[in-house]
């Protein structure tokens, strides 16, 4: 099926101004959504009223959440300001605000239960989330160069807002990391005897360094079990285990421990954080450690541990304590 021009001059558009691949076909989707909504109308030709009566429709028959929302118009507002050549004004529907809910922590006794329900390559990932403060992307994209087994750290390569950082590795996943690289060193020998050895890479680090990308130091630490085709460049490729793969092995990891919290990757960075400051560790080295711009980012983990709530008593323990007496 051939492409429609106007989406592939969106496309051009967002790898023109380096929007990840992920942010590419979030918001191709949803411009594909509004134009199909709009019975296939150039958005060239459709005003205010049409983007308000699409939002309006994902909010009340769609039930889409606040987030979800506002990632649809995110893509209009692109469109529109990039590809048409026209800000949007005066619409009479902003930004959905988003509930403040308080992130889902989990105890060092639950993290135990759900690692033992995992093994191998997804024991490790999860391990890392918690004992590094990784976003799932970060983690599951991690190559052999970036990580320092003599100076126990982990260089994370543009992560959340195209941000470099650094982390610990604990040295208590010394052994297990080693031993995943021997398994991913083993992986890519494969691919070089089979004439492949390429790594997934950004187009212009791959034109920037060619050939030298076939070299060990660039394989991800937990590769895909099959090669896949670039898709910018077009040639054959190894890519990193994907998110998705891991959600369902932590799925089956957390029924089986018995525990009824709602249970993400993002849960684990969530209990580094606060299990971080509950030990003492300084705000700073917390924001630091998680990538975060703004300190106000990293307080609400000072509200998870309670400390506003330090030393305050319920008043039916009171009550309870007193009865019980007689």
């Amino acid at each position: 099926m051939k492409p429609s021009p106007f989406i592939e001059q969106v496309r051009s558009e967002l790898r023109t101004r380096h929007y990840s691949l992920r942010t590419e076909k979030t918001y191709l989707y949803w411009i594909r959504h509004f134009i199909l909504y709009n019975d296939k109308r150039h958005p060239e030709t459709m005003d205010n009223s049409h983007i308000e009566h699409f939002l309006n429709y994902l909010a009340v028959q769609r039930r889409v959440s606040a987030s979800t929302q506002n990632q649809a118009l995110c893509a209009l507002i692109f469109m529109y300001r990039h590809v048409i050549k026209r800000d949007i004004e005066n619409l009479q529907y902003g930004f959905a605000k988003r509930p403040k809910n308080m992130p889902t922590v989990l105890s060092p006794q639950e993290i135990a239960s759900i690692l033992n329900h995992l093994k191998g390559k997804y024991w490790l990932i999860t391990a890392l989330l918690y004992g590094c403060g990784f976003r799932i992307h970060e983690a599951v994209s991690l190559r052999i160069k970036d990580i320092d087994l003599h100076n126990r750290s982990i260089f994370i390569f543009r992560g959340k807002g195209r941000k470099d950082r650094y982390t610990l590795l604990p040295s208590t996943l010394l052994s297990a990391v080693k031993q995943q690289i021997t398994l991913s060193k083993e992986v890519h020998q494969t691919d070089l005897t089979e004439g492949y050895g390429f790594t997934s890479i950004d187009s212009s680090l791959k034109r920037k360094y060619g050939k030298s990308l076939m070299s060990f130091a660039w394989q991800y630490l937990f590769p895909s079990t099959t090669r896949c085709r670039h898709p910018y460049d077009g040639y054959i490729c190894r890519h990193h285990l994907h998110g998705t793969t891991y959600a369902k092995q932590l799925r089956k990891a957390v029924k089986g421990s018995g525990i009824y919290k709602r249970v993400t990757a993002h849960t684990f960075r969530h209990s580094f954080a606060t299990n971080l400051l509950m030990n003492g560790s300084d705000i700073r080295t917390v924001q630091e450690l998680l990538g975060h711009s703004d300190l106000r980012t990293t307080e609400i983990y000072t509200h998870v541990i309670n400390q506003r709530c330090a030393g305050t008593r319920s008043p039916v323990d009171t009550l309870l304590s007193i009865n019980s007496k007689y």
